[in-house]
């Protein structure tokens, strides 16, 4: 692994697990990063088994094929694309079926470490964010153009902030004399936006508005949508589900839809017997999501608000 790239996997053995890998298999790994979750179930593969990991961070495929050539993997193909186009990079590969798909929905390690990458709220870089350093839309953009109804409702919805509208009407106000441009500014900032007693919670009081800009600029929230729609139809009988998430809005999506893949029914409660003719895709294996134990926890502090979910297709 490179000295610039340092990605720890999370929950990685309950991962190698849930997924219950054939040798022979199609996998796919749905968020590469710097290639741990794939390094570990190419290691499960046979030479008929076949890999294909996906990820949009050019840094992370790039990573991610220097361990492909360093191991000689022919059987291993990375493909740059946003998880929630699987079914166009399977298609576009001639795969119409897996066995198995596996999405980590966290920032990497890499990612929130390179300061000039401006994920962290904790060290100075650019307003940026983007997982996709290609595309047009940044932190800068969402927080220097967005108007205030629109920044209140993305600090409350997709980050769960209670000062959502003091924090937008702060950040329009003060960008009107000096527009943002670095992360440190904007965690000031916003701390300073907030009350007493919202600046002394045990995190830092930038955070949830960075996860909320973050989702934003990213398009998460659809991303996971639109992957969990898609899953279910490409996996082969047997096939298995694996997701990771960190916060309550993605841990949410994954759970109504695993639990309306195993229970489809529409029909009110009190009628006797189905008739909406919607079968069970599958079962959930995780009706709890499993978590890390405490000495994952010890070893890499990242992992504490990891939750991995599993629905097998029968």
């Amino acid at each position: 692994m490179s000295d610039s790239f340092v990605h720890i996997p999370v929950l990685f053995e309950q991962c190698m697990e849930g997924l219950n890998i054939k040798p022979d298999g199609i996998y796919v790994d749905c968020t590469a990063g710097g290639g741990g979750h794939s390094s570990g179930i190419l290691d499960r593969l046979s030479d008929k088994g076949r890999l294909i990991s996906l990820d949009k961070d050019d840094e992370a495929l790039s990573e991610c094929n220097d361990k492909k050539e360093k191991r000689g993997a022919k059987n291993w193909d990375l493909v740059k694309t946003d998880y929630s186009k699987i079914e166009d990079a399977l298609q576009s590969l001639n795969i119409d079926k897996v066995d198995g798909i596996l999405a980590d929905f966290g920032v990497s390690s890499h990612q929130i470490d390179l300061p000039e990458r401006g994920f962290s709220y904790a060290t100075e870089g650019p307003l940026d964010m983007r997982m996709d350093t290609t595309q047009s839309l940044d932190a800068y953009k969402v927080v220097n153009t967005y108007k205030e109804e629109e920044l209140a409702r993305i600090f409350k919805v997709y980050g769960e902030e209670r000062y959502s509208g003091r924090i937008a009407a702060g950040i329009v106000r003060d960008r009107k004399v000096e527009p943002f441009t670095s992360t440190l500014q904007l965690a000031d900032k916003i701390a300073s936006y907030m009350p007493g007693k919202g600046r002394n919670e045990q995190q830092h009081p930038a955070r949830r508005c960075f996860q909320a800009i973050r989702i934003e600029v990213n398009n998460e929230l659809r991303s996971v949508e639109e992957l969990l729609e898609a899953a279910p139809r490409l996996l082969n009988k047997e096939g298995r589900i694996a997701i990771i998430t960190f916060h309550s809005l993605e841990d949410r999506l994954v759970k109504e839809s695993f639990r309306s893949l195993e229970n489809p029914c529409t029909c009110p409660r009190e009628f006797p017997v189905c008739i909406c003719g919607k079968k069970p895709v599958g079962k959930v294996i995780t009706h709890k999501p499993i978590v890390a134990d405490e000495e994952e926890n010890k070893r890499n502090f990242r992992a504490h608000s990891a939750k991995l979910r599993i629905f097998e297709k029968t």
